[in-house]
């Protein structure tokens, strides 16, 4: 019996203790999550009853150098189902599939998956979302959106670049100032119940989003149109495969207008353009080649691609000969139509040759055998050193994603025959953009610029942020020898295989160039020419690449008329003023017309035609209405300081 007590009383003392242990054990732990733990919980309670949607920034706009916006916001729409609220599932999958235009089956997965909140479909447009909103479905979530707005579809695309549907930048400039032009997004807090239904009237916390900033271009809506008519002109003239054309300020560096040939619709990226689409018609592509095609599409060739820029290189080859003293003007120079290097005879573009010829009327011909000459007389090392001063084998840090550097061979295996072909332009690849920076150091006296868009960011309402500033580098090329340049490629123009370039009234400089692709033999060409002007104090220098054109295909036949018909629209529209010699008046009969037949014309065809013809100064004779008789006579030349005197019927 007192064994039995004993023993009960060491079965409740044992039951006591483990008791007391486990009260001990959920006090500690009791505290702990109290006072420790107090602050996460409180976050986590908070959480449970919160819903946090995000309110999209606006992107901020770019701007070309006239303040004319070409990348802009359109409101726009996110519609998203909150599955805790939903009453009526299968109404809403009716009206947002038929509204937003997407299969039920679509709909229905978002509608029917368990999740706080769930994405049905952003970018939809303003009307339809107002729609929307007046069914008034409970779990559905109307959140205002911006979608980007390019107002000129295509024009500079591959510049300018385009947005995801996040708004984040893709491509362009629209990626390389995404983080000033994104802004911070803002949310909006609402309370819920631990289900996660909206509780009404509950206050709302709400966090307004930050705009994004404004970029400001160098880029000209104009003269991009000109330059992009001038090169599609071209391109379809000559069937060619594309069009690359660059536009620049030479003194500074700032790209007036950078053309890609055909260009694609911004507001549709994803869609391919006719000229690529044509060459796969009928065709179900996959994923990947589709993928392949739009980022070929997108590809921004003047920065991406390198190519043998050919003879348009040969101001390179000149100015390091100048630079190293190895030839003078009136050193002459025999052309056979070819040259030998060791154990090759490498061609002239002329085939019967050029004969005797100075360097100077080496430079108008575009002799193969007279830059031959002088690229040995600079030698490898000497050479290789100009090309570093002028920027060829570093990329030129333009402010654009997806710059390609030169390709150049190694300095130790260089040979005599590799020496030969470098100095007029083969055997190597640069891109377009290295070729205009290298040959804008040429003639704007000898510095080295960084070509740029980026100007200027500002705030929506206009306040500067920042001014973008790019290294120059001075010295690159003495003002002496850019002196003579560029009045020997002003001679190109005027006298040698640039002749189609020639724009009376303005002084135009430049270089031609047919390059043949690789690999040889193939009969593809790119045909190119660069020019700049005034020649005396270049504003402007532009390149052209024609790729692959049908029929004639040489850079002084179809390549140097495009510069020239651009340079006729944007210099006067940069105000660079018509200055013409005697020379050109009178071969051009400048100022002079061909006065036109105004017998038997009305008062008001005659005051049409004078719309056209500008007179010094018009008498009319006569009270009548139809004219009898005009001096000076129909078909007379005169200049627009003549009077003309009508003499009308009684």
């Amino acid at each position: 019996m007192a064994r039995n007590r004993t023993y009960n009383r060491r079965n409740i003392l044992v039951v006591v203790t483990v008791i007391m242990l486990a009260a001990l054990g959920l006090t500690i732990r009791l505290g702990y999550l109290m006072i420790l733990k107090s602050e996460d919980y409180a976050v986590r309670a908070q959480e449970l009853h919160e819903r946090e949607r995000v309110i999209k920034a606006e992107r901020g706009s770019i701007f070309d150098a006239n303040g004319i916006e070409i990348a802009t916001n359109k409101p726009v729409c996110t519609i998203s189902v909150i599955h805790a609220q939903i009453k009526e599932p299968e109404r809403i999958i009716e009206i947002l599939s038929k509204l937003l235009g997407l299969s039920e089956e679509r709909v229905r997965k978002r509608v029917e998956k368990v999740s706080s909140i769930e994405k049905v479909k952003s970018n939809v447009d303003k009307e339809i979302a107002d729609k929307i909103r007046e069914y008034d479905l409970d779990g559905v979530m109307v959140d205002e959106d911006y979608k980007r707005y390019y107002p000129y579809d295509s024009l500079a695309s591959k510049v300018i670049g385009f947005t995801g549907s996040d708004n984040q930048g893709i491509i362009g400039l629209e990626a390389k100032y995404d983080e000033f032009l994104k802004g911070i997004d803002g949310t909006i807090l609402t309370l819920t119940t631990a289900y996660g239904v909206e509780i009404e009237n509950a206050a709302e916390d709400r966090i307004e989003p930050q705009q994004g900033n404004d970029l400001y271009l160098s880029l000209d809506v104009n003269i991009q149109k000109y330059a992009e008519q001038a090169a599609l002109k071209v391109m379809q003239a000559k069937n060619a495969n594309n069009v690359k054309m660059i536009v620049m300020n030479p003194q500074n560096g700032e790209i007036l207008a950078m053309v890609n040939v055909p260009e694609f619709n911004l507001n549709d990226p994803y869609k391919l353009i006719d000229e690529i689409a044509a060459d796969y018609a009928g065709q179900t592509l996959t994923a990947e080649k589709l993928n392949e095609l739009l980022n070929g599409m997108w590809r921004n060739a003047c920065i991406s691609d390198t190519y043998e820029p050919g003879s348009a290189f040969k101001i390179v080859t000149a100015t390091a000969a100048l630079e190293e003293h190895v030839v003078e003007l009136d050193d002459t120079f025999y052309c056979p139509g070819y040259k030998k290097v060791e154990d090759r005879l490498i061609r002239c573009h002329k085939a019967g040759g050029h004969g005797s010829q100075t360097f100077i009327e080496g430079i108008e011909n575009s002799c193969n055998p007279v830059f031959m000459e002088i690229g040995a007389r600079v030698g490898v090392e000497k050479m290789y050193y100009y090309y570093n001063k002028l920027g060829l084998f570093k990329k030129t840090g333009i402010d654009l994603p997806g710059e390609a550097n030169s390709i150049m061979h190694k300095i130790d295996i260089i040979g005599a025959v590799e020496l030969a072909t470098m100095s007029f332009g083969q055997s190597f690849q640069i891109t377009p953009l290295q070729l205009l920076t290298a040959a804008s150091a040429v003639v704007n006296g000898g510095t080295l610029v960084t070509p740029h868009l980026g100007v200027e960011i500002r705030t929506s309402d206009g306040t500067k942020v920042q001014a973008l500033d790019y290294p120059t580098t001075p010295n690159a090329v003495t003002k002496e020898t850019s002196e003579t340049m560029k009045n020997l490629l002003e001679l190109v123009v005027s006298e040698g295989t640039g002749k189609r370039a020639y724009l009376p009234g303005f002084r135009v400089g430049g270089k031609t160039a047919t390059s043949e692709k690789l690999p040889r033999r193939s009969a593809k060409y790119i045909s190119s020419f660069v020019g700049f002007a005034p020649a005396n104090n270049p504003q402007v220098i532009a390149l052209v690449l024609i790729d692959e054109p049908t029929g004639i295909y040489y850079g002084g036949v179809i390549a140097a008329p495009v510069i020239s018909d651009l340079y006729s629209n944007i210099l006067p529209y940069l105000g660079i003023e018509e200055s013409y010699s005697e020379k050109e008046i009178e071969t051009y009969n400048i100022g002079s017309f061909q006065v036109p037949d105004f017998v038997g014309k009305t008062k008001k065809e005659v005051k049409d035609l004078l719309k056209i013809y500008d007179f010094g100064e018009l008498y009319p004779v006569g009270e009548g209405d139809n004219v009898i008789e005009q001096f000076p006579l129909p078909g007379d030349t005169v200049d627009k300081d003549s009077a003309l005197i009508l003499y009308y019927s009684k």
